[in-house]
Parts: C-alpha cells; structure tokens; sequence
C-alpha cells in the first residue's frame, strides 16, 4: 500500500491548525537508510511508550504501556496504532490537551533497527517480530508477538519482551531511569514548560522554581482529580469471579499473573464521595472498612465497579489474614496505630455507564490502572506480569505468600467460578516430630489428627496439628509405629484445651509436612501429611533457618554477649554478625567515604557520642583522610574500605555508620544528594509515603532519578545519586531551592525550615545534610534505637506496602541480603546522572 494510504489514518486524527506535530505528506527515505526506530514517551491521558519502527517509508508504532524493559522475563503490553510519518520521529513538544494523544512527547530512544537473520519485516504481517536494536537504551534482540484477537475486537494488542543476551538486565531500569531526552536532554518538565518559553526550573528563585514546578506537574498529571463524574449512577453490586484451584501455573502469554492476597474480597461501587464497599456475597461492609471508604472518596471517581482484596500485613509487610481479622474485631472500621488496612484493585467491571465485563481482562486492567492513576496507599493497582507465571510463583512462596492468580488475558469477567481464573497456592514443607494423636469418630479411621513439635530453644515446641494427607498404607503404619511409643505425659506444653483426647507418644517419629504457613502463634497451617522421615533423627527437627555467619578471623569481638538493645535483647555479637553478613551489600555505599560513628560502649540505653576523627585506636582497618577544616588547618576523617574496617568499629561499640556526600578521593566533588524527610509527630507514616513519591516525580520532571531508603527511624530518604562535576556550594544551593519550592508550593504539607514551631503538622524535608561535611545515615547501617532497627533501601513499588519506617532489624541480616540481590532492588543507589545547570 502506498505511504500516502498508509498516513491516511494518521492526518485524519490531527488538526494540524493546532498541533505542532508534522503532516504526513507520503513517502520518504530515513537519514539511517530504511532502518530508522525511535521511542517516544508520551504522557498522554496515561503515561506510555511509543515504540515506532521504519518499514516501507513509514513508522510502525505500537504504544507499550509502562515502557520497554530489558528483562527477559517482563512482558509489555504493546497496543498497535496507525502508522506515522518519518518526519514524526524528531518531533518532541506538547500536543494541545484538546487534540488527539494531547500531553507531552519526548524522544526517549533512537537508532536503527533491523530483523535477524533469516527473518523480515514482512514478518509483521504474519503477528511477529524478532528484531536487533541498535540504540542509546534499547539494544539486542527483542520480540513482538501478536496476541489473538476476540471476536469484535477493534485494537491489535501485542507483547514487547526482550530476548535474554549480553543487554539483558533484571527488573525496569530503562524506564524508571531514562528520564531525559536523546535528542535535546531535556526531562519531561523541561518539554512541558518549553512551549510558553519558560526557563529551566533550576536557577531560579523559588517563586519562578514553585511556578514552573506547578505548572509542569499540572501538565503531566491524570485529570483524575479535575473530571467531573459521569451521569451514571452509582454501579449496584455484582457477584464476583472466582477462580478454580490447580496444581500447576498455566504457561505460555496468554496468561497474566497476580499476587493472591490473603484477605477479604471486595467489591467497590464508587462515584465522587459516594462510595460502597461489599462482601463477595453482597454485605453492605462499608461501615466496616470507613479508612479505605474516606481515601476512595478523595479520588473523586466517576461511577465504577472495583472488584480487588481488602488485606492488612504483618510487620513483615505481607498480607496477613489475622492481622484483618484483628482490625475487623475492632468494629465499625477502627484503625490502631500498627494497622495497615489496604485495598488492592485487580479489575474494573463498570466505568461511567459502561459494562465492561465483556472486554478482555488485559483491557479492563488498562483502564483500571487509568482510573486510579492518581491513588495513593492505602489504594493500589495490583500488579501483574504477562507469562512467567512460574517466576512470579516461586518469587510468592519464598516471600511467605499464600500464591498466585493467573488470568486469560483475553477472558471477559464472568460472575462465577471458571478456569480463566485460576489459583495456585504456596506450600512449605518442614520436618516435625510426632508428639501425640488424635482419635478419629470415623469408621476405619485409626486417628484424625497427628500433634507436632519442632526443637527450638533447648526444648520441644508444640506447631500444632495435621489432619489431611494420609493414605491407606499411611494410616496403619503410622498407627502400629504410634502404639509402641505411647506414653501418659505430654512432652511438649500444650494447652488443656488442645491437650483434650489426645494421645501422647514418645518424641521419636519424623514427619514431613506441607502447609501453608505458620500462624502468630506458630502454628501450621492447612498441613497435609507427605511422609515420615527415616532419614532424620528427632533431635535434629528445628525450624529450618541456616546458622549464623562466622566472624572473619582477623577481627576478635569480645565481650559477644553483651546487651547493646535492652528492650529486644541483641547483643554485641548479633550486631557484629548482622554486619559480617550485610558487608557485600554495605560497603559499596559506605566504602572510602569519610564517615561519622555513632558507638555506644555500654549500649544504646547508656551515653552515646557521635565521632568522626580518631587517634588510631579504632583498629589498622579503620584508615584516615585528611580533609581541610573551615579554619584553614586540616584534621583526619574516618572511613573504612572492607569488612574488617567495619567490624574494628563495632568491636569498639559502634552501631550507627553515617556517610558524606563524597568518596575519599574527591572530598570537594559530591555524588549524592539526600532529602530527609522528618514528619511532626502527629503525621501518620502513609504522609511520609506520599511526599516521598511526590517528591521522586518533581525530581522526574527535572531529570533527575531518586531512590527511596526507609530510614530506620520515622522518615524516609529520597536518595539521588550524581556524577561528580559540581562543587559543594552548587550542591547545597540546589538542595536547598528544591526543599524551599516544594514548601512554598504546598505549606500547608511541608517546610524547609528546622524550627519545631513551625513544623506542626508538616513534614520537615531536610537539605542540610547536603552541605560540605554533613553526613547523613548509611544503607544497611543499625540504629542506636529500641529494637535494633536498620536504614534499609526499598524498591518505589516496595515502599507503599510498608507500615513504617523501621521493618527490619539486624535480625533479619539473611533476608535483607538476599532482598538486595532480588530484581526489584537491582541498581539501587547508582545512576549516571549529573546536577541540572545552576
């Protein structure tokens, strides 16, 4: 088909009277040879990624929605649409909210691409693509999929995903850290702004800095908040769909995958203030749940029916069903202070007046994710990835979770349970000792129920009891085994209710139990029997947690059980494990950085003092740099440069390790810049939350990428790292003019000023620690507070599920560990970004 014909679609959706954008005038040749791409990002009515591809004189375009990942693993929804001109691909400004795909493009990517050996771009027309990108992000071999088209189906959806080879990275680092233009560098707030010739918001003084920032958040935001509801009247409840439990995740990209929350269903009517939340069988539950009812009305929605999972977590931050049952007792939609009360929507059945449930589910979540594109928590979008459904399975059940959904992409919604919703549930599997049964009221049944133990210390403790699992040739072997161990006392501790009918055995039988989890009380949940264990002695059966990790030898920690954490017990060995254990993770961040040590000798309940200099009494591996003071003279700075550094510190009673802005061998060029932000006290944690995602996305706009650290404390850190070239006084200046602008911006929200009178009811967003000789706490460092808490980096996605500031402890070293390996924490803390021009 001629170019001219294949444009026609193109200029008919255009008014070029008031768009910038080029006409489309027929065919031409691209500057790369036929073999131009470019990636355009484009914050319309929701943010998306343009991938467009020359072929014929033309640009093939799909929209992939949350953008291109480099990890083979992450398939991207890639809706195709009409065909551009050539001239298209330099085209980067505003289109007129008004017109067609109004809001703001920037040219993200560019290169030449061509299709593999073998293969051509013919290839489109038979629903797939497996091609070479040669750009500045996007590179190697990637894939285009056509998906099957239902019946009545207007739009062509496909899958982008990357082809695993030497480019291939772990989690979403393109699109979260690519925030500037290939063609002009500009960031998304610069283009937005550019078009009434405004200045660059840095350099500015915080007037024009607050109106610029305004102005260019007000043009790329969602106009969630600003619609007006639509006539329709509220939605009236709707069964939901239930899904069938199997074995087996479903392979293959015709499938999405979802966290299964342990919680309560939810289906929520809404319209503007008008909001009612109802049980899977129809309860008026509304009352119940009035936290998440008032956070709904502030979205002021347009009438729609949200089906989803109402939960509460743990102090892990998983979904725990007792933690609900716990709010749930408390009547009436109560919240006590540890509460984590959340609403995770998963599918949109109505939307203004209109049906959805005919659509397929990948479409009803694309305009879910549309509809609460301005939520905050407690109100999320559940997540979901398209094929390695097996992954995400694996990922759920290492993380204590109780499994996962996975969806037909193209199933419409049935009111009833099906197989185009399926569920797979997580299992564990523990040995156990056998301890006692239960006589079964059954026919042919020898007993109901087995007791078991775990080792656990210095004794037997009682994990509760299994019933399922049992076969034929099981029950009467474990009955004749039983017999010639019974005994009259119990020997484990055990209440009299739960002690009732039981028959007591000898601790010797060992038994391989599936289940689901332990429950607060440690006990087993939903057990089935596999097996007993001939292979096991009794005595060895404990909870299955691997041994601490050996101090290294050169370093001598005295004095090991010493209490340093009086209201949790940890000693100073704990504490020196726990950084043994962590320095891989650690040390890339606190590494040749001149430091500050806070060391408490007799532990965090005596005197503490903070320390920066020292006179050699610290240990060979704790080195010294000399640093000019503001007098003129020069005094030696601590840092450290491996794990036995760390640990000399520790034996000397350090806890806390605080780091400039600057390594070592540059002390005057600074690479981090950290906004700490310190709420009053009166503020609850999810407002800390909410500034800090606001404040990355007014970073985003000027370009810059920020990560999130939860303190340890009561606060968060919006962490940006930077390429040194600047001075400190740069440094601190822009620091400062970003804080002051946000509190002149929202005063009623933040302040940018240390004094305690007026910080009532705010958040304190502190610059100061960006200045030449402040520090400010390290990643991973213990805190001299009760309970022995840790600044831990936490993935964006990550941060709205926790409860507060504070989740882990050096008890949870191990785990820690193995989060900072994990995909969603990968790149954490790095970036190749330089300080915008001041």
């Amino acid at each position: 088909m001629p170019a001219k014909d294949l444009l026609a679609e193109y200029n008919a959706k255009r008014d070029f009277a008031k768009t910038a954008e080029p006409a489309a005038k027929g065919a031409a040749r691209g500057k790369g040879g036929g073999n131009l791409f470019v990636v355009q990002k484009h914050d319309a009515t929701r943010l998306h990624w343009d991938l467009r591809l020359e072929v014929d004189g033309v640009l093939k375009s799909w929209a992939v929605t949350k953008g291109p990942s480099p990890d083979p693993d992450i398939k991207r929804l890639a809706v195709r649409t009409e065909d551009h001109p050539l001239s298209y691909a330099d085209f980067e400004g505003v289109i007129p909210k008004s017109e067609y795909g109004g809001g703001s493009i920037m040219v993200w990517d560019r290169g030449t691409w061509a299709p593999i050996a073998g293969k051509s771009a013919k290839d489109i027309d038979e629903g797939h693509l497996h091609f070479t990108l040669h750009g500045e992000r996007m590179k190697g071999d990637w894939l285009l999929i056509r998906l099957k088209p239902r019946p009545g189906e207007k739009r062509e959806n496909w899958l982008l995903r990357k082809i695993g080879d030497e480019y291939a990275q772990d989690g979403d680092p393109l699109v979260q850290r690519a925030l500037t233009s290939v063609l002009t560098g500009r960031s998304m707030a610069e283009i937005a702004s550019a078009q009434q010739g405004d200045d660059p918001p840095v350099g500015q003084q915080n007037d024009a800095f607050v109106a610029r920032m305004e102005k260019a958040s007000s043009s790329n935001s969602s106009p969630t908040k600003s619609r007006k509801a639509a006539d329709a009247p509220i939605p009236k409840f709707r069964k939901p769909q239930l899904a069938t439990l199997v074995d087996d995740v479903p392979a293959g990209n015709g499938w999405m995958h979802e966290i299964k929350f342990d919680g309560y269903r939810a289906i929520v009517a809404a319209k503007s203030a008008d909001v009612r939340i109802y049980t899977r069988n129809g309860k008026d539950w509304t009352d119940k749940f009035a936290p998440l009812v008032a956070a709904l009305a502030t979205l002021d929605l347009p009438s729609c029916l949200i089906d989803g999972e109402i939960v509460a977590t743990d102090a892990r931050g998983n979904p725990d069903f007792s933690a609900l049952q716990s709010v749930l007792k408390r009547g009436h939609g109560a919240q006590g202070d540890g509460d984590a009360l959340s609403f995770h929507a998963f599918d949109c059945l109505e939307l203004a007046g209109q049906d959805l449930g005919p659509l397929p589910n990948i479409e009803r979540k694309e305009r879910l994710e549309a509809l609460l594109s301005q939520a905050r928590p407690p109100i999320h979008v559940a997540d979901h990835v398209i094929g390695a459904g097996e992954k995400l399975y694996d990922a759920m059940c290492r993380a204590g979770q109780e499994g996962i959904i996975s969806k037909r992409i193209d199933a419409p919604y049935a009111s009833r349970r099906s197989r185009n919703w399926v569920k797979v549930k997580c299992t564990r599997r523990q040995e156990f000792v056998i301890v006692g049964w239960k006589a079964s009221s059954a026919k042919g049944r020898p007993f109901a129920s087995l007791l078991l133990a775990q080792h656990e210390g210095g004794g037997l403790i009682y994990r509760g009891n299994v019933g399922t699992g049992f076969a034929a040739d099981d029950l009467d072997d474990l009955t004749a085994r039983m017999k010639r161990l019974e005994r009259k006392t119990s020997p484990v501790d055990v209440g009299k209710t739960e002690a009732r009918g039981v028959t007591w055995v000898s601790p010797q039988l060992v038994a391989e139990i599936a289940f689901a989890e332990f429950t607060a009380d440690g006990r087993v949940r939903h057990g089935s029997f596999i097996g007993l264990r001939g292979d096991k002695q009794a005595s060895e059966v404990a909870p299955e947690t691997s041994d601490d990790p050996p101090i290294p030898e050169p370093v001598a920690i005295t004095s090991r059980d010493r209490v340093v954490f009086p209201e949790s017990g940890q000693t100073k060995g704990a504490l020196a494990d726990y950084y043994a254990t962590i320095a891989p993770v650690m040390l890339p961040f606190a590494a040749r950085r001149p430091i500050s040590i806070v060391r408490c000798p007799q532990g965090r309940g005596k005197k503490c003092f903070f320390q920066k200099h020292d006179s050699g009494a610290l240990g060979d591996a704790v080195r010294h740099v000399p640093i000019r003071e503001k007098d003129g003279g020069t005094e030696d700075y601590l840092y450290i440069e491996d794990m036995r550094g760390l640990l000399q510190c520790v034996q000397m009673g350090t806890i806390e390790f605080h780091g400039w802005g600057a390594r070592t061998d540059d002390v005057e060029a600074p690479d981090r810049m950290v906004f700490d932000l310190d709420p009053d006290e009166g503020l609850d944690f999810t407002d800390v939350k909410r500034a800090a995602n606001d404040i990355r996305a007014r970073l985003a706009d000027i370009g810059l990428v920020s990560f999130a650290m939860l303190s340890g404390g009561k606060g968060v850190h919006v962490v940006v790292p930077l390429t040194p070239g600047h001075g400190w006084d740069a440094h601190k200046d822009f620091a400062r003019r970003f804080a002051e602008a946000l509190s002149i911006a929202e005063p009623d929200r933040f302040v940018a000023t240390m004094s305690k009178a007026k910080r009532k009811g705010k958040i304190f967003i502190d610059w100061l620690r960006n200045q030449r000789g402040s520090t400010a706490v390290l990643p991973y460092s213990a805190r001299a507070r009760a309970g022995a808490p840790v600044a831990v980096p936490i993935a964006w996605g990550e941060l709205e599920r926790q409860d507060n500031a504070h989740p882990f402890s050096i008890d949870d070293a191990k785990r820690l560990l193995d989060r900072a390996q994990s995909k969603s924490l990968a790149g954490w803390g790095f970036a190749d970004q330089a300080l915008p021009d001041v």
